[in-house]
């Protein structure tokens, strides 16, 4: 069998049979799905993506007590946003390297930035033409910026807003852009502007090992440069929309696919096709 014809048939089979809609409910892309208005779900999904590292059954609590605290509409609740008076209703909210202070001032910095642009949206356009990792910088650095009116962050914001120059595969900016750029099966598709082809797969430590497994990278780091090799190759198999296939991806790296897996090798791929056919999807 031919390496490349036989991955081909993987990724395909894969995302012909993957239960989106059930695995949704495992996804901090869930939050957004409950806004009606694009506005609304564009901020939803910018603090969910921010929030989503660690396990899922602890993160997404605490993203459900932000949204919660945030009302009907967190977009409007943004836009009046005062810190020194917020400080109280977010009392006992805090995740990992976030304490209530930091996530105070996190949303206060989206804040900021919706009274001058309008939407995140707007601010990443200034600096996108075709390459998201500009706009991705931008982006960031002005939520910094805004944060800290400093130079020396607090480290849990410096987690929150991982800046591409850094080198950092910065996964969960990756994901918020695909939620917003993608229009296809669970994705939002909300801002139109920007090509599916120039986004960046969302690479964690699960999506890194399934990668090596399925030979899509040789590289052991889990960094901007192998996210940028992952999404390469699987421009060639969808140049228009290469990462329609990594929500499944994901999920299924979760699923512990591939631990023992170190890399490609033409033997492995009757195994894995094997593997991926007996999976509950």
């Amino acid at each position: 069998m031919d390496y490349s014809e036989g991955l081909r048939d993987l990724l395909e089979n894969l995302y012909r049979t993957f239960d989106f809609k059930g695995h949704l409910l495992r996804d901090p892309l869930e939050f957004p799905h409950r806004y009606a208005t694009k506005r609304d779900a564009e901020v939803v999904a910018f603090i969910s993506s921010c929030f989503a590292y660690g396990r899922v059954e602890v993160f997404k609590p605490v993203i459900e007590a932000i949204l919660e605290r945030m009302g009907r509409s967190p977009y409007e609740f943004l836009l009046s946003f005062d810190p020194s008076s917020q400080l109280k209703r977010f009392s006992g909210v805090r995740y990992r390297f976030q304490q209530e202070e930091e996530i105070v001032i996190f949303l206060h910095s989206i804040s900021r930035l919706l009274q001058k642009y309008g939407s995140l949206e707007a601010l990443f356009m200034e600096n996108y033409r075709g390459d998201v990792r500009p706009a991705l910088e931008h982006l960031f650095r002005s939520l910094r910026r805004t944060a800290g009116q400093c130079i020396d962050l607090p480290g849990g914001l410096k987690q929150l807003l991982p800046l591409p120059s850094s080198g950092s595969a910065c996964k969960r900016a990756n994901l918020f852009l695909r939620w917003m750029v993608r229009d296809g099966d669970v994705d939002l598709g909300l801002w139109k502007g920007v090509s599916k082809a120039s986004l960046i797969i969302p690479l964690d430590t699960h999506i890194a090992r399934i990668s090596r497994c399925l030979g899509l990278t040789g590289r052991s780091s889990v960094d901007w440069k192998t996210a940028e090799e992952i999404t390469e190759v699987l421009k060639t198999y969808d140049p228009e929309d290469p990462l329609r296939y990594d929500f499944a991806l994901c999920h299924q790296g979760i699923s512990g696919l591939c631990k023992r897996c170190r890399t490609k090798d033409s033997r492995q791929i009757s195994c894995l096709l094997e593997s991926f056919s007996k999976l509950s999807i």
